[in-house]
C-alpha cells in the first residue's frame, strides 16, 4: 500500500524549521506525559504539512510493560498532535495561543506495525486538506526507519479555548 504523504528526506529538512522540544509548548497545548513530540524537523504553512519526530521510551503513556511497547494504534495520537503543532505555528503568527483539538473522527487507518519498541523515534507527518470554520480534515501517517508503521485520515475540532 503506498502511503498518501511521503517522508521528507534528510536533504529537504530545513533547520531554520526546526522546533525543539523544549519550545513545542509555544505551539501545542500539550505537557508532560501527555507530550507525544520530542521535536518538529519541518514544516511548510504554504503547503499546510509539517514532519515531526517522537522518541519512543518506556515513559511514554501509552507504553504497555506486557507487550513491551506503544501500539501502534496509539500513536495515532502524536499525528493529531502534529496536526496541533502545524496549526499552532499558523496560529502563532497571528499572536494566537495554542488551540485545544477533539478529535471528531478517525478513518481509512491502516496498520503495518503492532507494536513500537523503546529506543524507537517514529516520523510524523501531517498534510491538511481542507477546513471550514473550525473543523479540519488532514492525512497522516507515520514511519519508523523508513517503513510505514500507520496511516490515516482525520478530523479535528479546534475549541475556542473553552473546555466543554
Amino acid at each position: 500500500m503506498k502511503p498518501h504523504i511521503q517522508p521528507v528526506p534528510l536533504f529537504w529538512v530545513k533547520k531554520i524549521a526546526m522546533i525543539k522540544k523544549e519550545d513545542l509548548q509555544k505551539v501545542i497545548p500539550h505537557s508532560g506525559k501527555m507530550l507525544l513530540l520530542s521535536k518538529i524537523i519541518d514544516y511548510n504553512m504554504e503547503e499546510r504539512r509539517l514532519t515531526a519526530e517522537y522518541h519512543i521510551t518506556e515513559d511514554c503513556l501509552f507504553f504497555d510493560s506486557v507487550s513491551g511497547g506503544v501500539p501502534a494504534w496509539a500513536a495515532f495520537e502524536c499525528i493529531a498532535q502534529a496536526f496541533a503543532a502545524l496549526s499552532g505555528i499558523s496560529g502563532s503568527k497571528t499572536g494566537e495561543k495554542p488551540k485545544i483539538g477533539f478529535i471528531l473522527s478517525v478513518s481509512k487507518m491502516q496498520i503495518f506495525l503492532p507494536i513500537i519498541k523503546p529506543g524507537s523515534t517514529i516520523v510524523i507527518n501531517v498534510k491538511e486538506l481542507d477546513n471550514m470554520d473550525s473543523v479540519y480534515n488532514f492525512d497522516g501517517n507515520i514511519f519508523l526507519e523508513g517503513s510505514l508503521v500507520l496511516e490515516g485520515k482525520f478530523t479535528v475540532k479546534a475549541s475556542n479555548g473553552e473546555i466543554i
